[in-house]
């Protein structure tokens, strides 16, 4: 009996081993993802492109962050500013009311652009959990592949996500990235990465976006892309980019 008990506690133990080192592998190749696309320089840095005729603002200046968008239409300017998870709309200047239900989507939305412009750097979030999904090879170039997932606490009304990351091995870039969404009936998407450009520092990129013909797990989208049976739905592309660095805290 004793040698069964210390023959499982073994397994556990070696079990626990393996999972701190992949958990340690995972960390070291998001951090260093992070370091070679811009660092700190995300935090110290106001922000601004085009996204599809809308602007978009990253302010740091005060030393926390202020998202803010901008969109013109004839004669109105819609400003949203989103602050410490705080929600404000002014039309021409004016202060204006939004129902939470609205308020809640525009959060959601300005956050969504955000993120995706600034990546990989909100991969290091409190609310995000990365697992080292192996190794795979996409074209002429090896790849990390890191599952992220999100902790209902922290992860937004979207925290049921799953997201892939393709790292290349070699230069640590995400060159390619999916993930499964539930919201508007849900599906996948597969990104390609390509007109790169860094920009006082920091990595910029547009995306070929895809689409399956099924409805089909986040998990098969790469093998679908290996032999092209993924539909281009759209491109997306960053404009008029602006960094300004600065000295922030």
């Amino acid at each position: 009996m004793l040698r069964l008990i210390l023959i499982i506690i073994f397994f556990i133990t070696l079990g626990c081993r393996n999972k701190n080192s992949d958990n340690i592998a995972v960390q070291n190749i998001i951090d260093k993802s992070i370091e070679v696309s811009g660092g700190n320089l995300y935090r110290t840095s106001n922000i601004s492109f085009t996204f599809r005729e809308v602007g978009y603002e990253l302010d740091n200046s005060t030393g926390k962050k202020i998202l803010r968008r901008i969109i013109n239409k004839d004669s109105t300017t819609i400003l949203d500013i989103l602050a410490h998870n705080n929600f404000q709309r002014y039309i021409n200047g004016t202060a204006v009311i939004v129902a939470d239900s609205m308020a809640t989507k525009y959060s959601n939305s300005i956050n969504s652009v955000h993120y995706f412009a600034y990546l990989p750097f909100g991969l290091n979030d409190k609310a995000v959990n990365k697992k080292l999904l192996g190794e795979t090879q996409i074209g002429d170039s090896q790849y990390y592949k890191v599952e992220v997932t999100f902790d209902e606490k922290g992860g937004g009304e979207d925290f049921d996500d799953i997201y892939i990351y393709w790292i290349n091995k070699e230069t640590f870039k995400p060159d390619y990235l999916a993930y499964e969404f539930n919201i508007d009936g849900g599906g996948t998407r597969f990104r390609e990465a390509f007109n790169e450009r860094i920009i006082n520092g920091i990595r910029f990129v547009d995306y070929n976006n895809y689409k399956a013909a099924a409805n089909i797990s986040v998990y098969e989208l790469e093998a679908l892309f290996k032999i092209k049976e993924l539909e281009l739905l759209s491109t997306i592309r960053l404009e008029d980019i602006d960094v300004n660095p600065g000295n922030y805290n």
